[in-house]
């Protein structure tokens, strides 16, 4: 079967995160889940920063909380995604496909951090409605490049995690495991600075790091383009070394001919 041009990537992009959005939409688990899970964690959030009341710490820790559901939508959903097609009989469907392999799988992970959007917006309306908080925006603009760029790093994120945990059978399990640790070590509600000192190179690596400090930067006045600018580097690196990992596994599979891991 030939490929298809590189002008049609665009296309397949863009028709597959619309196809993946309106399915997580209209599921009952990712609905209830996208409902309570955010409102969940920032409730835990602002009783724990809400001892002393102030507005600018319970808005911290608004952002952080709201960061962590656009994680959660991606960690085990994403890892799961070509699992998920496994059980389903369409991984093979997939892969024969006259377009690369990455850009059927980026859609799927890029519609689940655009479903966590949501708990951005749920949490922020939450805080400010329930605990009273002030959710005043220091630097609009720069707050609104600030929440798609790290919602399309996460989703980079949550496509290399997809790709590379393909070969275990309980890939969704994997994605499990790292949702806590990354979202403590990313500082979406403990500080990183308090965190020992080995942690940090790790937390460095990683763009929701970079992302909720932009965020932070703009909402509470700060310097938010440095911030910005890694989150959005270290997402185009997930993206590069995610296709190289799904083209490599694939030649694999192919040759060992063990896709579908029976």
């Amino acid at each position: 079967m030939s490929a298809a041009p590189a002008a049609s990537i665009p296309r397949v992009l863009a028709v597959g995160w619309w196809f993946h959005l309106k399915m997580l939409s209209r599921s009952a688990f990712n609905g209830i889940l996208q409902i309570l899970w955010p409102l969940f964690f920032a409730t835990i959030a602002f009783f724990l920063y809400g001892i002393d009341g102030d507005d600018r710490t319970l808005l911290y820790a608004s952002i952080g909380a709201s960061v962590m559901g656009v994680w959660s939508a991606v960690s085990t959903s994403g890892s799961g995604a070509v699992q998920r097609e496994r059980w389903q009989g369409t991984l093979e469907l997939l892969v024969a496909a006259p377009v690369p392999l990455a850009s059927v799988l980026l859609p799927v992970t890029t519609a689940m951090a655009t479903v966590g959007l949501y708990s951005m917006v749920t949490t922020l309306l939450w805080g400010r409605l329930l605990f009273g908080i002030d959710v005043s925006i220091e630097h609009p603009w720069l707050f609104a490049f600030s929440v798609p760029a790290t919602v399309l790093a996460i989703g980079m994120l949550g496509f290399l995690l997809s790709v590379t945990v393909v070969r275990y059978r309980s890939a969704w399990a994997l994605g499990n495991a790292f949702e806590l640790p990354v979202w403590l070590v990313s500082g979406f509600l403990v500080p990183i600075s308090i965190l020992p000192d080995w942690v940090r190179p790790i937390s460095w690596v990683l763009a929701p790091t970079w992302g909720v400090r932009a965020i932070r930067e703009s909402a509470l006045g700060g310097h938010p383009l440095p911030d910005l600018l890694l989150c959005l580097l270290l997402g185009t690196v997930y993206l590069l070394v995610g296709v190289f990992a799904a083209e490599s596994i694939l030649r694999s599979a192919r040759r060992n001919a063990s896709l579908s891991l029976s």
